[in-house]
């Protein structure tokens, strides 16, 4: 009996030449809000999902429905991609990691393979100065990188046209590093989008500047960004606000200390 993760999938959906745009969250679960971004403003349909018994005993309910933490949606915008004209969104609530992220690539390639899949995107972000799966040279002193990576020089070409610089030096761990890597050796069309996120929060501003560049593979459907940036607004809002409550509370605790121990000498 094989033990590896088994690929469930709509057989009465057509894959021929699709896009998939895989999303395994990282920092700031920025590939989780492309993800669902995506889904909804696309209207793509549920049609399929992931099974091991290595992934976390959990289903994700959404409506009263009991959804796999890995699972597909698909559906049929227009695509700029040669030869492209469906999307298959993988998305995640999980991270993967350690000795899943290798049978479950394999996984998902096998089943690629066997659809016809055209090519595939990957969408991560990164982060410097905090505990994350990659370690990238960002040569950009802003804090709004966005760089990417092609398995082919076809979609190294492809990614500088959409004006996405090219990672020059790192190291990318997770499900995008052993996908990357294995796309690479099989030959694969595959490409990733990394963002530089704020480690600190659900980073929607750098979602948003994703959803700006995959704008550029869908011509016949606008992705409008300015749902995420107000939804970014309205984070930093709430940040902020928990900040100042925090900082009163502080305030008030330290005061109060004070209080105390001016009391206590005055009793002495």
């Amino acid at each position: 009996m094989d033990d590896g993760p088994l690929v469930k999938f709509d057989e009465s959906i057509d894959t021929e030449d699709a896009l998939v745009v895989s999303c395994f969250p990282t920092v700031s679960m920025v590939s989780s809000i492309v993800a669902h971004y995506l889904v909804e403003h696309l209207d793509l349909q549920f049609v399929g999902g992931v099974r091991d018994a290595r992934l976390p005993a959990v289903c994700l309910v959404q409506d009263g429905e009991p959804l796999p933490p890995i699972r597909f949606y698909a559906g049929e915008p227009q695509c700029n991609v040669d030869g492209c004209d469906k999307l298959i969104v993988v998305l995640s609530d999980i991270q993967v990691q350690g000795r899943l992220a290798l049978p479950l690539t394999e996984a998902l390639f096998e089943w690629s393979k066997s659809a016809n899949i055209q090519s595939g995107i990957l969408i991560d972000a990164f982060a410097h100065g905090v505990e994350s799966p990659h370690e990238l040279i960002d040569d950009d002193d802003s804090e709004e990188t966005i760089l990417g990576i092609g398995a082919k020089e076809e979609n190294r070409k492809q990614l500088e046209e959409m004006g996405i610089p090219l990672l020059k030096h790192g190291v990318v761990g997770g499900m995008t590093g052993v996908m990357m890597g294995e796309g690479r050796r099989r030959g694969i069309n595959l490409s990733a989008i990394m963002a530089e996120a704020n480690p600190a929060m659900p980073d929607a501003r750098a979602a948003a500047r994703i959803i700006d560049k995959l704008n550029m593979l869908f011509p016949a459907i606008q992705l409008d960004a300015e749902p995420l940036l107000e939804e970014a607004e309205r984070i930093e809002e709430q940040i902020s606000h928990y900040e100042g409550l925090l900082h009163d509370m502080k305030k008030k605790m330290s005061s109060t200390d004070v209080s105390r121990t001016l009391f206590r000498s005055g009793n002495q």
